[in-house]
């Protein structure tokens, strides 16, 4: 096997649905720092790690996010093409069938205490019930925008986590929503395609609740567009909350429109376009992660940024 090049792809790394946002949007990248391979700091990035979002799809063909968690090591790179991820069944509930060989996978290291992320894409390789061995396809860096810089220390797991479904937003799921600061969005650009996982963040409340519709302003990033050319393909999508202070989960599914030019976004600081996931089903996991996190700033560009 040839070594891997600094970037494999011979023509456009984006597809038709990242192409024809980054057109409506008035431009975009040309991918050059997309890879099919992990530079090494890469996957020593992955190796530090006591926490990762991780977005794939059900058997119908929705995007589903969640977190997935353990001690600084739990996530390896065996090579520069595959991430080794140390989880147990138990670790993937709700979800089962999602995780299984062959499917498709959008992984996001995220370093809230440094604001490093780094994506890394691909297919489950192998699967038991112990980890998962994920084949990469696609690796690229993200920048720090809009990323809160957070402490986080373990505490003990709760293997007694409680589950719950809901199919509208209750006072508590609203609660969160509107003082989360963060959240992340799973998408895929449809059925076979790939699965694709990204942080948005934002003050607190800069997602807007109307019944069960959110509405989250798209600030300025890296004009790859991978979330919105995602939505042009698929309109599902699935968002999860993290409550950094308890470790609860809350992820929610529903169909997507963008809204490329909107009123409402000139009058939101930071804002260049609007879109709205209109809720039809969820779940609520508590102390689903045994970890807890402390703010320590928010980010100089969230400041930037308004609210509703």
């Amino acid at each position: 096997m040839n070594a891997p090049t600094e970037n494999a792809f011979e023509d456009s790394p984006f597809h038709a649905g990242e192409l024809r946002a980054q057109q409506l949007a008035g431009g975009g990248s040309n991918g050059a720092a997309i890879r099919d391979h992990m530079p090494e700091q890469h996957r020593s990035f992955f190796g530090l790690l006591p926490y990762l979002l991780a977005a794939t799809t059900d058997a119908d063909g929705w995007p589903s996010a969640t977190m997935l968690a353990g001690p600084a090591g739990f996530v390896g790179s065996p090579d520069a093409r595959s991430l080794q991820i140390a989880v147990t069944r138990a670790d993937l509930a709700p979800y089962g069938a999602e995780f299984a060989i062959g499917k498709q996978i959008g992984l996001l290291g995220l370093d809230l205490a440094t604001r490093r992320r780094n994506r890394a894409n691909g297919f489950i390789a192998a699967a038991d019930g112990q980890g998962l061995l994920v084949a990469i396809q696609e690796s690229f860096g993200n920048c720090p925008k809009y990323i809160q810089a957070r402490d986080v220390e373990s505490v003990p797991a709760d293997r007694a986590a409680e589950l719950s479904h809901f199919t509208a937003l209750d006072q508590q799921a609203q609660d969160l929503i509107r003082q989360s600061d963060t959240l992340f969005v799973a998408t895929t650009a449809g059925e076979g395609e790939g699965a694709d996982i990204s942080h948005r963040g934002g003050r607190p409340g800069f997602v807007r609740i109307d019944g069960d519709t959110l509405t989250i302003p798209d600030f300025v990033g890296n004009r790859y567009f991978n979330t919105l050319g995602n939505m042009l393909m698929d309109p599902r999508a699935a968002l999860l909350f993290v409550d950094f202070a308890n470790g609860d989960l809350l992820h929610v599914q529903g169909t997507v429109e963008v809204v490329w030019d909107a009123p409402e976004a000139a009058r939101f600081d930071g804002a260049q376009r609007l879109w709205r996931l209109h809720i039809q089903r969820g779940w609520r996991k508590r102390h689903a992660v045994p970890l807890r996190w402390t703010l320590r700033d928010y980010a100089p560009t969230t400041m930037l940024t308004g609210s509703w």
